[in-house]
């Protein structure tokens, strides 16, 4: 289950880029483009902080990342 990370200011994208949880804890998902790019000034503090951990914790908590299609 993923938690979207998605801010009520960012715009509407086709595209999410997944952090999958290694120990069946938190999955994150944030709105980016084909590429896997996200726009950090899009972001709220929250998911912008969310964003990060989830940068941080690659390889630890969360898998490296995936671009998916964009469930809306």
């Amino acid at each position: 289950m993923f938690e979207s990370s998605t801010s009520s200011s960012s715009k509407s994208s086709a595209f999410q880029l997944c952090f999958r949880s290694l120990n069946s804890g938190r999955d994150f998902a944030f709105p980016c483009d084909a590429q896997g790019h996200v726009d950090l000034d899009q972001m709220s503090e929250r998911t912008r902080n969310n964003y990060f951990y989830a940068r941080a914790m690659m390889g630890r908590e969360v898998a490296y990342p995936a671009v998916e299609p964009a469930l809306h």
